[in-house]
């Protein structure tokens, strides 16, 4: 009877709550590009841990040595040459949603091979999820994209932007973080404290100016896979994203409520 009861309350409530989630088991099964990046290991967690996915297939250049038992069941690794990305087109298949966090940086890796990366692999990406019959596409920006930009990083996400939309998906997701709060491993030491510094002084006087943690930015993403009546395309600010993340938040808190009063 509590059960029963307990279902009933959730129902209702999730009816009639902001974005009307879906927040019952179903059996979908996401797809990771940049899974091995500081982004992709934090949306992973969040998959992972949410029983709404039954797998999590991961595309990259590489399998990872996981040996935590949840993604030993969950994930299916797919090895894969970005630069033959078309040799690989049945890779990206069985999906209903993906997720691009693929993406690199001008200093790391230079002018060209940012383009590469950025604009060549993540288009090629999306061109062929759309081949293999993806639904909802949900691709990492940045927070400034602009296709006619005079500035390269800018430039080249707002270009990807645009020719992503250009492929129609049923639902596109565009997410504009502003600087994602990370420690990467290569960051030396000063960086790293410089970082903790920053990330402390404006998580406390505006959490949602500067910065993004790549958890929030994480679980943003895993929730949007599940709201309903949201536009074919949208593009997502950092303002957005921390309210996605917050309503997800919102929502496990009164979940663990009323199971306390049940």
């Amino acid at each position: 009877m509590h059960c029963i009861l307990y279902l009933i309350v959730l129902s209702i409530k999730y009816s009639f709550s902001d974005g009307k989630q879906d927040n019952m088991s179903t059996d979908k099964i996401a797809l990771v590009t940049g899974y091995t990046g500081e982004t992709g290991k934090a949306l992973v967690k969040e998959l992972i841990s949410n029983n709404q996915f039954k797998k999590i297939i991961l595309v990259g250049r590489r399998k990872v040595d996981y040996t935590d038992n949840k993604y030993l069941e969950k994930t299916e690794q797919r090895e894969i040459d970005f630069d033959k990305i078309d040799d690989h087109a049945e890779a990206f298949g069985g999906a209903d949603v993906h997720f691009s966090c693929l993406g690199t940086t001008r200093g790391k890796s230079g002018a060209e091979g940012f383009r590469r990366v950025d604009y060549d692999y993540v288009v090629g990406i999306a061109r062929l999820a759309k081949q293999q019959g993806c639904k909802h596409f949900h691709l990492v920006s940045s927070q400034g994209a602009n296709e006619n930009s005079y500035f390269l990083y800018p430039q080249v996400k707002g270009q990807s932007e645009a020719a992503i939309t250009k492929m129609s998906f049923d639902r596109l997701s565009i997410y504009r973080p502003a600087v994602l709060m990370v420690d990467r491993a290569e960051s030396r030491t000063l960086e790293r404290l410089a970082r903790t510094i920053l990330s402390y002084t404006i998580q406390r006087i505006a959490p949602e100016w500067l910065t993004t943690p790549i958890d929030v930015l994480g679980r943003a993403m895993c929730l949007n896979s599940f709201t309903k009546d949201r536009p074919n395309v949208e593009i997502l600010d950092n303002h957005a994203i921390f309210r996605l993340a917050e309503q997800q938040s919102n929502s496990e808190s009164d979940q663990s409520k009323t199971t306390n009063e049940l």
